[in-house]
């Protein structure tokens, strides 16, 4: 218990750190458009780039994990995510480029290297919480990123701001190092690395039907989030709010993601087949993704506020169900494989919706028809669930 409780720490300042450095550029996307003379359509753009090369990197990470440890390839997913920050800073938009490339592509090793520790340490019982515990830890950096980051960069700009959440990462991975051989006691060395790792992952991931279901799922939710993510700020001063009232109610309503990730995972583990919470999931992230849509200046700030709430207690609020799932599938010794698999398809709906909201949103001029777009998907894992749905898995209580 006592190990899972330091593994369950380790990777939810880990995921932290990386959450708030992902949030940046999308809660900073005004201030680095304005100074760049960039046109919106780009934010979606930088986080397809950024979905792209995840993809890549979570395909190949399985190898290295298993041959490197999990701690040490969150360490160096940490090392590169700041390195990403200090490339986007320092270079321009070549820099941004770079950062998603680069940056992001091996910074995507950090969930599946996560999921790989938690599932060797986890007690079977607790196993979901533990996931869940660990993946609120995303929506906790997204919150202080919308807190703090407006307020800081209208002190000291943009730049200095993610520098030092550049230094922040780097201090981390630091940090990290004596659990490198106390929480890391499988690895091997000599795991072969091989090209077709790629492969291997995808299809360990599309022979069994509930994993292919989960990927599907992933591909909605994820391309959903990236796009809530990577806009809602933006498209709120597009509505006539000011950036730092923007990203505060960024903020507030992430803060919902944190109790909703360890609720999801309650249910499902103990009360609700998982197929039936994550369908339920869908069907409320396509609806108040819909209506986000719908929103106009006109509409006060508590009424956005609330559909953005819902947003976040669906699309911000499957992982740790999802992922305790995957888990739950893997073969012994495969959990950072599988997971890296599923969220790989996470990867594709992250790298494909931004695509299609940026341009519809440069085909129409407005962001109606590119949140509308954005519920499709949703919709169609919501019924596939619901059809999947199996009677209520026996579990021990707590």
């Amino acid at each position: 218990m006592t190990q899972m409780l330091i593994a369950v720490a380790a990777m939810f300042l880990q995921q932290t750190c990386g959450s708030i450095a992902r949030a940046l550029p999308a809660v900073l996307a005004p201030l680095i458009i304005a100074e760049l003379h960039a046109d919106a359509a780009w934010v979606g753009i930088y986080f397809s780039m950024t979905a792209l090369a995840a993809l890549i990197g979570q395909l190949g990470s399985g190898g290295f994990i298993i041959r490197h440890g999990a701690i040490r390839m969150s360490q160096i997913a940490l090392l590169f995510t700041g390195a990403g920050l200090a490339a986007a800073v320092l270079g321009g938009a070549a820099g941004f480029v770079l950062s998603a490339l680069v940056g992001n592509g091996v910074a995507a090793v950090a969930t599946p290297a996560s999921s790989q520790l938690l599932g060797h340490w986890s007690v079977k019982r607790y196993a979901p919480f533990a996931f869940s515990i660990a993946q609120c830890a995303i929506p906790a950096g997204i919150l202080l990123t919308g807190y703090l980051a407006p307020v800081t960069a209208h002190s000291f700009g943009w730049r200095d701001t993610m520098l030092a959440s550049a230094a922040l990462c780097w201090a981390v991975a630091l940090l990290l190092q004596p659990l490198h051989g106390r929480l890391d006691t499988e690895p091997s060395p000599r795991h072969p690395i091989r090209l077709s790792d790629l492969r291997t992952t995808v299809t360990a991931v599309l022979a069994v039907p509930e994993l292919r279901s989960l990927s599907f799922a992933c591909f909605a939710f994820n391309g959903t989030q990236a796009v809530f993510v990577a806009y809602f700020v933006t498209y709120m001063t597009a509505l006539g709010h000011p950036l730092i009232a923007a990203g505060s109610l960024y903020s507030t309503v992430m803060a919902v993601a944190l109790p909703g990730r360890i609720l999801w995972a309650w249910v499902g583990g103990f009360y609700v087949a998982p197929q039936f919470v994550l369908g339920g999931l869908a069907f409320g992230m396509a609806i108040s993704i819909g209506l986000l849509g719908a929103c106009t200046p006109d509409w006060p700030l508590l009424e956005i506020g609330a559909v953005a709430m819902v947003v976040s207690a669906t699309a911000m609020s499957w992982h740790g169900i999802t992922l305790s799932e995957a888990a739950r599938l893997a073969p012994h010794g495969q959990v950072g494989l599988v997971t890296g698999g599923v969220l790989s398809f996470g990867q594709i709906g992250a790298l494909a919706l931004p695509g299609v909201f940026s341009l519809l949103l440069s085909l129409t001029s407005g962001y109606g028809a590119s949140w509308m777009a954005c519920a499709v998907p949703a919709i169609l894992v919501g019924v596939n669930m619901l059809r999947q749905g199996r009677p209520v898995p026996q579990r021990n209580a707590l």
